[in-house]
C-alpha cells in the first residue's frame, strides 16, 4: 500500500471537459478542475466566490445591452428591447427613445462607435445613428450620407443584368425612365439612380418597366444606356449589415443583397462614398471573391482591417489603405454565424470571435513568424461550456471574457495571455442571462427571471443576485423594494448577519428581528470540484486501483464559512459555529490559513473527485490551494 502526497496549487486551466480524464499527464489536467461554478479565477492560481448581481432597472422585455462610452467620465448603458431604446447612466435611466428594431431583429443588430456617435445597422432596417447632443440629450436618426445639393454621396451598385438598359425621356427636370425589362418595385420610390455617372431620383412608378423620376444632375442625353446603377441600400435591396471605423474611414461590411461587398468612405470624410477617380484619399469599394459567396458577419479595426465572414477570416492590408495599395487576403477558414451578430472583442492585440458552429472561441492573432493570422481555439479543452453563444463582452478589470449562452448560462474565460492563463468557469443564476455589456469597469447583464427581464450589474458589495440593499435610521423588521422578486424566497443579510430566508409578498419581506441595514436577493451556490487524482502522473499506480483520501488541507483566505464533501456527504467545517439551518449565530469572522480535515473510505470510481465544495451562504469564499494525503491499494 502506497502513501502519497499531492497538491492542488492552482486552477489556472479552469474547468475542463470530462474527456480529459484519461490525460493525467497534461499540464491542463494538473491545473484544471472538473467543475467550477460561480467562481472567479485568480491569475495567481486561487479562486473566489463571484460577485453578486445588484438590481439596476426592469427592462421592457427581452433585448440587448450595448455600452456607449463617450469618455472615461461619461459612460452609458443602452438597453434595446422591442422598438424601444433606454439609456442608463449608473443606476439611473436618463431617457427612452422609440427605435425601429423588433425583438426578433436585435440578435442581428451590429454597432460601432466613434466619439459621441454610435452607428447601428441591421440588414433589414434602415441604419441609425445615436448621437449625444450638447446638454446631454440623445437623438436617434438616419445615417447622414454626404449631400452636395441634391446629390447624395452614397454607395451604388448594379443589381440588374448587364444587358438591361434605361431610357430617360429628357435630360433635366421631371422625366420618365423606361427599362428594357422588368425592374422597378414599389419600394424603389425615393431611390437614387446614377445614369452615366449622373444622379436621378425615382419619384413614382408606372409599372415594373416605367418610373417617374427627378433629375438631380443634368444627363448627357436621352439614349437608352446600360451604364447605370442604383443605390446600394434601400427598401428593395436591403441595408448595411455591419460597420466599423478604420484609418479614418467608415467601413461598411456587407448588406442584405450584397453580402460579400465592402465599402470604405473617403479618408477623413466619413459619410462620403463617392469613388471619384481612384485618388489615394477617395472612397473604395470591392467584393471578397473566393470559391463561395461568404456573407460579411463583422468588420473589425485591428492591426489590419479584419473581416469575419460566414466562411472564413480575411485581412485587408495596405499602409495606408488606398484604392491602389489595398489587398484582401483570406487567412483562416473558420467562419462566423450569419444568423446573429456576436461582435469580435480585442484582448491584448488579439481579436476574439465565436466560430460558425457555436462551439469555439477563436483568438485571431497575427504572427510575425508566419506573416499571417492564426485562429487558435481557446475553448478546445472546455467545449462543453461554449454552446450556442448569443452575446460576448470583455471585462478588462477582471480579465474575463463573458459569453452568454442560449440556455441562459454565462461562460467566463479568465484570460492572461502573456502569463498563459486561460481558465473557463460557468456563472449561473436563478434565471437566464440574455445579454451582457461592460460599461467602464462595470459588467451589466440582462437577466430573465420568471418572465421578467431585469438589468443587473455585478457588484462586489453584494453576495446575492437581483439584490436590493437598504439602510434605515432605526432598526425595522419590514423592508420593501422587492417587487421584482414577488413570491420568491430570498436570502437575507441584515446588520452583517446571515438571517433565515424570507418570502417576498407584495414587494416586502419581514425579518425575524429588526435590522438597520439589509441586503436581500436570490441565493446562488459556488461549486468547486477537482479532477480525480492523476496517479499516473505521480508514477504511483495504474488506472483502476483503489484510492483513499486520508487527509485534505484547504488553504483559505478571508473565508468565514466552508461546506465540503469528502466522500460521505457535505458537512460544515467549524470555522465559525453554525446554528441549525446553516445560519450564522453571530457576525462571521473571516479565517485565513489551513483547514485540515480527515477522511475515510476507499473509492474505485475513476471519474470521482476527492472532494466537493458547494455552498450557497451569501458569504465570501477564497480557496488558494489544497494538499492531499492519499493511500493507493497497489
Amino acid at each position: 500500500m502506497t502513501l502519497l502526497h499531492s497538491a492542488k496549487t492552482n486552477f489556472t486551466a479552469g474547468e475542463v471537459t470530462r474527456r480529459l480524464l484519461g490525460r493525467a499527464d497534461l499540464r491542463s489536467y494538473e491545473n484544471g478542475a472538473l467543475t467550477l461554478r460561480n467562481v472567479a479565477i485568480h491569475p495567481t492560481g486561487g479562486l473566489s466566490r463571484r460577485d453578486g448581481l445588484r438590481l439596476v432597472d426592469e427592462a421592457a422585455g427581452d433585448g440587448r445591452l450595448i455600452a456607449f462610452e463617450f469618455n472615461t467620465e461619461q459612460t452609458y448603458l443602452l438597453a434595446l428591447t422591442d422598438r424601444r431604446l433606454a439609456i442608463h447612466r449608473g443606476d439611473a435611466k436618463l431617457a427612452e427613445l422609440p427605435a425601429p428594431w423588433t425583438a426578433a431583429q436585435l440578435r442581428r443588430l451590429a454597432w460601432t462607435q466613434s466619439a459621441d456617435t454610435l452607428l447601428l445597422c441591421h440588414p433589414d432596417v434602415p441604419p441609425k445613428r445615436l448621437t449625444r447632443r450638447a446638454g446631454g440629450a440623445f437623438q436617434l436618426d438616419d445615417w447622414p450620407f454626404l449631400r452636395s445639393g441634391a446629390v447624395i454621396r452614397q454607395p451604388y451598385a448594379r443589381f440588374a443584368p448587364p444587358e438591361l438598359t434605361l431610357k430617360p425621356s429628357a435630360a433635366t427636370g421631371a422625366i420618365t425612365l423606361e427599362a428594357s425589362a422588368d425592374l422597378f418595385e414599389p419600394g424603389h420610390a425615393g431611390t437614387a439612380l446614377r445614369i452615366a455617372g449622373k444622379q436621378v431620383t425615382i419619384t413614382g412608378l408606372n409599372g415594373p418597366r416605367v418610373a417617374a423620376a427627378r433629375v438631380d444632375e443634368a444627363l448627357a442625353g436621352t439614349a437608352a444606356t446600360a451604364d447605370w446603377q442604383e443605390a446600394a441600400f434601400g427598401p428593395v435591396r436591403g441595408w448595411p449589415a455591419t460597420a466599423c471605423f478604420h484609418q479614418d474611414r467608415l467601413v461598411i461590411g456587407g448588406s442584405r443583397d450584397l453580402p460579400n461587398r465592402l465599402w470604405l468612405s473617403r479618408a477623413g470624410d466619413l459619410w462620403n462614398f463617392d469613388l471619384g477617380t481612384g485618388e489615394d484619399d477617395e472612397a473604395i469599394e470591392f467584393a471578397l471573391l473566393s470559391d463561395q459567396v461568404n456573407a460579411v458577419c463583422a468588420v473589425f479595426s485591428g492591426r489590419h482591417l479584419q473581416v469575419f465572414t460566414s466562411g472564413g477570416e480575411w485581412r485587408v492590408a495596405g499602409e495606408p489603405l488606398t484604392p491602389a495599395t489595398l489587398r484582401a487576403e483570406r487567412q483562416t477558414r473558420i467562419g462566423s454565424a450569419a444568423d446573429r451578430h456576436i461582435p469580435p472583442v480585442d484582448v491584448d492585440g488579439a481579436t476574439l470571435f465565436v466560430g460558425r458552429g457555436g462551439r469555439e472561441l477563436r483568438e485571431f492573432l497575427y504572427t510575425d513568424a508566419e506573416q499571417a493570422y492564426q485562429a487558435t481555439d481557446l475553448a478546445l479543452l472546455a467545449r462543453h461550456l461554449v454552446r450556442d453563444p448569443l452575446d460576448i463582452a470583455f471585462d478588462a478589470r477582471r480579465r474575463q471574457v463573458l459569453l452568454v449562452r442560449a440556455d441562459g448560462g454565462l461562460a467566463c474565460l479568465t484570460l492572461y495571455r502573456a502569463e498563459q492563463v486561460a481558465a473557463w468557469s460557468l456563472t449561473e443564476t436563478a434565471g437566464r442571462f440574455r445579454s451582457v455589456a461592460v460599461v467602464g469597469e462595470t459588467v451589466h447583464a440582462l437577466v430573465e427571471r420568471g418572465g421578467r427581464f431585469l438589468i443587473e450589474r455585478f457588484d462586489e458589495a453584494v453576495a446575492t443576485d437581483s439584490a436590493v440593499t437598504g439602510t434605515a435610521a432605526a432598526a425595522t423588521a419590514t423592508w420593501s423594494g422587492l417587487g421584482h422578486l414577488d413570491g420568491r424566497t430570498v436570502a437575507v443579510v441584515a446588520d452583517g448577519l446571515v438571517r433565515p430566508a424570507a418570502t417576498v409578498s407584495e414587494g416586502r419581506i419581514v425579518l425575524d428581528a429588526p435590522a438597520a441595514a439589509v441586503e436581500a436577493g436570490l441565493p446562488f451556490a459556488h461549486v468547486v470540484e477537482p479532477l480525480p487524482p492523476g496517479l499516473l502522473a505521480t508514477g504511483a499506480a495504474a488506472q483502476g486501483q483503489a484510492v483513499r483520501l486520508v487527509e485534505a488541507v484547504f488553504r483559505v483566505e478571508e473565508t468565514p464559512a466552508l461546506r465540503v464533501d469528502l466522500g460521505r456527504g457535505p458537512r460544515d467545517v467549524p470555522l465559525r459555529r453554525l446554528v441549525p439551518g446553516g445560519v450564522l449565530d453571530r457576525a462571521p469572522q473571516p479565517v485565513s490559513g489551513d483547514v485540515r480535515l480527515k477522511a475515510l473510505g476507499w473509492r474505485r470510481d475513476p471519474d470521482r473527485p476527492l472532494w466537493r465544495i458547494a455552498q450557497d451562504l451569501p458569504l465570501p469564499f477564497t480557496l488558494l490551494s489544497v494538499t492531499h494525503l492519499l493511500k493507493v491499494n497497489d
